[in-house]
């Protein structure tokens, strides 16, 4: 049990690891190289044992900080799905959201692409996102002020309650708890391990001179920055400054101008995820990096300024001297600098948010509407989320009502065509059906990703509904391509004519089925009861009016008509699958109804 759940985490996390074990390894390949220049002042390293010490103690460090950050989604999961449904338009509360949903997800790129989903949703502009985005910075330096804590005797403690509680306990919540606790004790574990590893570099000359070269703030932005952009884990960088800073290596202001140069580096990470997505997503990269850099740009002359208050509003630690000092005082002022520098970034830049967005859509304008119409696909599923399993599902519901949009366009030109059509308007019908496929393969396969993660009971639950409701959607398109396209064409084949009586009977039909489908695709999209019970409510709607159209047909069946018995198959053809197509709207709204009743319960 133990290895298939480190197993799968270390599978889930392998992407956020490897790039900062690889930033280690090229850190200590410098540092064995630069042995060889004969100024090592005697001073024997062995760089086999330190190297193993720092891969090792960044891997705990990096597998607890995602230990951690996954059990506090599953905690506060729903509370922060309330939370971002609850966003106003205000630039204020934007800020403050953004900066819980990141100190929660542990991760601002997450971040921007829930930011994204806004946008492209017509919920908020790029303006009223940009609060959010600011907030994102503040919500980051949670990181780096947990790791500052002094805790490290008490790790291995952490760890072996946090293991019990993980795995004696029966109750989700309990086991959620555990996690948590176990994932900080590893965070400080790792962090000592590192520290420890990094020990014998305090005699080491060659380190110690490069260390002095990063009190040019200029250079410590900027190395921080490559760092942080080549691991794209502005966590990681943290951690290995604040271990630095434990050791003596870093004095206050070289650390801040580290600081100052993960906040860039941390760009990287939300550029690269925005590589081939909507221009939404690309403008909120571009908005993070606009806001970052300027930011950085407005403190890097006030770095000593920043040093001397942050130093007054610091524990101080007098009885101690030298580097002994700085190693105690060093940790949480740089922990407490990355805060109020973020703080004062969002306070100082949160009256520029329509600037920001003006700037941002200027640099990355908008495509040709022929280059948007080319491509079908998802707008809202992003892989980012997979790793918060309750926002992913969500997206997955707006996916839906994108789907569903496709689906009631088919639904609303169907019979309009089928009765009075041409060949070409059936034949455009039809190849919206493709698009309708396209979306329904996207969701099943985002689907299937969030199936293999660690899910809640009521997780699981959700998304085997949301997988049955979209696989009703796609049938709901394969009966309107397969079966009516059919008739509309035999009609033109057999040159039949539809009495006006019968239109207005299959018409009547038409908008109460269709009135069913939006209904079900409502409901799904926004968990609403209310349009679950419309569908259903339809019932009785539908059976009379199906009733009814049958009596008709019968006694078209005996006049004497041209073509009354093609016309007759025919028409009862196209009751028979308007009454599938309410079936399958019917199942779509019962997903939405047990979904209530297993809240309710």
């Amino acid at each position: 049990m133990i290895a298939n759940l480190l197993s799968r985490r270390a599978q889930q996390a392998a992407p956020y690891w490897l790039p900062g074990l690889a930033g280690l390894a090229l850190l200590v390949a410098a540092l064995a190289v630069w042995a060889d220049d004969g100024s090592s002042n005697g001073v024997e390293i062995d760089w086999l044992t330190m190297g193993m010490g720092l891969f090792g103690g960044l891997a705990l460090f990096l597998f607890g900080m995602d230990q951690m950050a996954d059990a506090l989604k599953a905690v506060a999961g729903e509370r922060m799905k309330d939370i971002l449904a609850r966003l106003t338009t205000n630039r204020f509360m934007g800020a403050l959201t953004g900066a819980f949903v990141t100190a929660v997800i542990n991760s601002s790129s997450v971040t921007t692409v829930l930011v994204v989903g806004f946008i492209s949703a017509g919920l908020m502009s790029l303006a009223q996102s940009v609060g959010v985005i600011m907030g994102a910075n503040i919500g980051s330096t949670v990181t780096a002020q947990l790791i500052a804590f002094k805790v490290t005797k008490a790790a291995l403690l952490m760890i072996g309650i946090g293991f019990t509680m993980l795995f004696a306990s029966k109750r989700e919540r309990i086991r959620h708890y555990g996690g948590m606790l176990m994932g900080l004790g590893m965070v400080f574990f790792g962090m000592g391990v590192m520290s420890d590893a990094m020990a014998p570099l305090r005699s080491y000359q060659p380190f110690l001179d490069l260390m002095q070269t990063m009190q040019n703030p200029l250079i410590g932005i900027l190395v921080a920055a490559a760092f942080t952009g080549l691991i794209q884990s502005s966590a990681a960088t943290t951690g290995i400054v604040i271990v630095m800073a434990s050791q003596g290596f870093v004095n206050l202001p070289t650390g801040i101008a580290l600081a100052f140069g993960a906040n860039i580096g941390t760009c990287v990470t939300a550029l690269l995820a925005a590589i081939g997505k909507p221009r939404e997503a690309v403008r909120a990269a571009v908005v993070h990096i606009l806001f970052n850099v300027a930011g950085v740009l407005v403190w890097v002359g006030l770095i000593g300024q920043l040093a001397e208050f942050v130093t007054w509003i610091s524990p101080q630690y007098p009885e101690l001297a030298g580097t002994e000092r700085i190693a105690a005082e060093t940790p949480r002022q740089i922990a407490n600098a990355h805060t109020l520098f973020n703080v004062a970034n969002t306070i100082l830049f949160i009256g520029l948010t329509g600037q920001f967005a003006r700037l941002a859509e200027w640099l990355v304008p908008d495509k040709p509407l022929e280059e948007e119409a080319l491509v079908v696909r998802a707008k809202y599923l992003d892989e980012e989320l997979l790793s918060t399993p309750s926002l992913a599902l969500d997206r997955v519901r707006l996916e839906v009502l994108h789907m569903g949009e496709r689906v009631q366009d088919m639904m609303r030109r169907i019979m309009p065509a089928i009765l009075s059509g041409n060949r070409e308007t059936l034949h455009d019908i039809e190849r919206m059906d493709d698009d309708v496929d396209t979306l329904h393969a996207q969701i099943i396969t985002y689907l299937g990703k969030i199936s293999r993660l660690s899910l809640t009971e009521n997780q699981t639950a959700e998304m085997i509904r949301l997988m049955e409701a979209v696989n009703d959607l796609e049938n709901i398109g394969d009966v309107i391509e397969t079966n009516l396209i059919v008739l509309g064409n035999e009609r033109i084949d057999q040159g039949v004519s539809i009495s006006q009586p019968t239109r207005e009977i299959l018409n009547n039909f038409h908008v109460a089925v269709n009135q069913a489908v939006e209904a079900a695709v409502l409901a799904v999209a926004q968990k609403s009861e209310l349009a679950a019970r419309t569908v259903t409510s339809k019932k009785q709607e539908i059976t009379r009016i199906a009733d009814s159209a049958a009596a008709h047909q019968a006694q078209r069946l005996v006049a004497e008509e041209p073509n009354r018995i093609p016309a007759y198959t025919i028409e009862i053809d196209i009751i028979e699958k308007l009454k599938r197509i309410y079936y399958f709207a019917k199942r779509m709204a019962k997903t939405v109804e047990s979904d209530d009743a297993t809240e309710a319960s």
